[in-house]
Formats: C-alpha cells, structure tokens, sequence
C-alpha cells in the first residue's frame, strides 16, 4: 500500500516550507498539505483528521510535529509512520508561556512584522550563503499568516500537551530530523524523543537550523523518500 503524505506546517508558515519536498515527491505518491485550524493543538489534530484519508504518513515540524504527535495518540491506527521535524514532545515551560504574552500584545497593535524579525530570526538558521533569503521567506510566511493566526498558534503553543506517553506507545516507522545548529529545538531534545520511540531513527542534519527542509533540502527529501519505503510491520 502507497500511503497518502500528509505535511503539517510549522509555527507560522504555509506550504512554502515544504515546496522542495513537495515537487520532489509528488511525483511518487499523493500528497496533501493539512492546515492548522483552531487555537489548541487537540482543535487542530480533531479537525485534520476529519479531513484526511482512512491511513496515511504523516510529517510534521515545530508546532505541526506538535499536532501530529495528537493526532497519534487519537488515530494511531489511521497513522502508518510519523516524522517529527524540529519539535519538542514536552509541555510548554512556564517562563516560555510568559514570553509569548508581549509578542502577542505586540502583533495585535501592529507590530507583527516587528516580533517576526525577533521570532524568525536568522540566528535560527545555519550560515550559509543562502541564509539571508530562506530568513525572509520564514519572516514572509509569517506575515502572509497574519496577526489572528499568530495569536492563535501562539496559545496552541502555551497550553500544548505533553506527548512522552504517546510516543512510548507508537510502534510504526518514525524519522526525526532536527538541523545540527537549531536553538530552537536542538538535538538533544530529538535524542530524548528518540529513547522513547520503539522504531524511531534520528537525523541530525549537518549545515542545518530550524528549517532543515529548506536548508537541506535534497537531503531532507531523500531522508523522507527512505523513510516511506521503510516496511511496516503489522500492529
């Protein structure tokens, strides 16, 4: 069976984030872009998967790796693997819930474009030639977004659930791919996701940030097209 791939974007972006992958392997299977709809990540989850096909594989990053982490635990038999990209599987600390509260109070006074240079810095980005340009389409897709889904994303992010259980309980193919130098997200936090995944296999992609899949992306897309031909084994 040639299951549906199902991309959830991450904080703030749109299928831009995914156009090599999407060119690439949209060519080999179906593939399908499910947006995040509501202000909690349970919302979001509910509603994608009232929208998708029966069974499907399923990518995620930052807060869509989130959603797809619910969606695990609520459909684990509709979801036949899982990759998690530049995520976290931990509740949101106090201190970083705080922090979020004057960017919100910022983009709603219109000032989003003046927390997105701070939130979607190039900092977050490897050096390389090309940083300065992948920077301003994260910045762009965040604006195109708009202030309503900022704040929106933003709560979902303050009040997401803890998922260490759930992903103790997967048992299908999952791949994690963090960038080597993301602040965001870093390795270590895709180590830990690693021990508790039965079937999970890291990769820390060299020359990468928190946008691997457009910093990397021939590596990124390959990783991807592996992953899905991985066999499945029966549950």
């Amino acid at each position: 069976m040639t299951e549906t791939l199902v991309f959830l974007n991450g904080f703030l972006t749109d299928a831009r984030l995914w156009g090599p992958q999407i060119t690439e392997l949209s060519m080999e299977r179906s593939v399908t872009l499910a947006p995040l709809l509501g202000e909690t990540v349970e919302d979001m989850a509910a509603r994608a998967l009232e929208m998708l096909p029966p069974h499907f594989a399923l990518v995620g990053h930052s807060l869509g790796a989130i959603v797809a982490m619910e969606m695990l635990r609520r459909a684990p038999e509709r979801i036949m693997r899982v990759a998690l990209m530049d995520t976290n599987a931990q509740s949101e600390t106090p201190s970083n819930a705080a922090a979020r509260e004057p960017q919100i109070v910022k983009a709603r006074s219109g000032r989003l474009r003046a927390v997105l240079q701070e939130v979607f810095s190039e900092e977050h980005l490897a050096i390389s030639d090309d940083r300065p340009e992948i920077a301003a389409l994260w910045r762009q897709m965040g604006e195109d977004q708009g202030v309503a889904a900022f704040t929106a994303q933003s709560r979902a992010m303050q009040k997401r659930p803890d998922q260490q259980a759930t992903l103790r309980r997967s048992r299908v193919p999952a791949l994690l791919i963090c960038g080597r130098e993301d602040k965001l997200t870093p390795p270590r936090r895709h180590e830990f996701i690693a021990t508790l995944m039965p079937r999970a296999e890291l990769m820390v992609m060299e020359g990468a940030g928190h946008l691997p899949m457009l910093e990397r992306p021939a590596q990124v897309t390959q990783a991807l097209r592996d992953w899905l031909n991985r066999p499945l084994l029966l549950r």
